[in-house]
């Protein structure tokens, strides 16, 4: 079993059909057979996002619980394995250097950190990690 980091951009494809994302979707195939580890910030990110699309006329209420379910129901691992000193000091390094927001610096340093792919729909995102040579992850099945 394969684990890899799963950015909010990812997760907000699977909630939103004006998002609808091939990629996304096959990361999603994937959750039965990997896990995916985040950030403690991806759920205030993922509540944030369907809140605010809810204000938006985005999603009706009634749809929040079929994502609140879909999302419930995949394989999730929250990193707590920080100390929050270096953490912060190398989360506010990377959003430096790969001008990023320090939400999305979070995702790129757990990859580098824990030595896994990153699963991205983050243009800028997905440039930092091919900058920096962190694998994105890839749907594509090996033989």
């Amino acid at each position: 079993m394969n684990d890899f980091v799963l950015d909010a951009s990812v997760t907000l494809a699977w909630c939103f059909e004006d998002e609808n994302d091939r990629y996304a979707d096959s990361v999603l195939g994937f959750l039965g057979d990997h896990i995916a580890v985040v950030p403690a910030l991806w759920f205030s990110e993922i509540a944030n996002a369907i809140a605010v699309a809810e204000r938006r006329g985005r999603i009706r209420r009634a749809e929040i619980s079929r994502v609140v379910g879909l999302i419930s129901s995949i394989a999730i691992s929250v990193d707590h394995s920080l100390t929050i000193q270096p953490w912060m000091t190398n989360v506010i390094a990377l959003a430096r250097r790969t001008n990023l927001s320090s939400y999305d610096a979070t995702y790129l340093e757990l990859a580098m950190r824990l030595g896994l792919p990153l699963a991205t729909t983050d243009r800028a995102l997905r440039l930092a990690a091919t900058n920096l040579d962190v694998p994105t992850f890839s749907t594509r099945r090996s033989s």
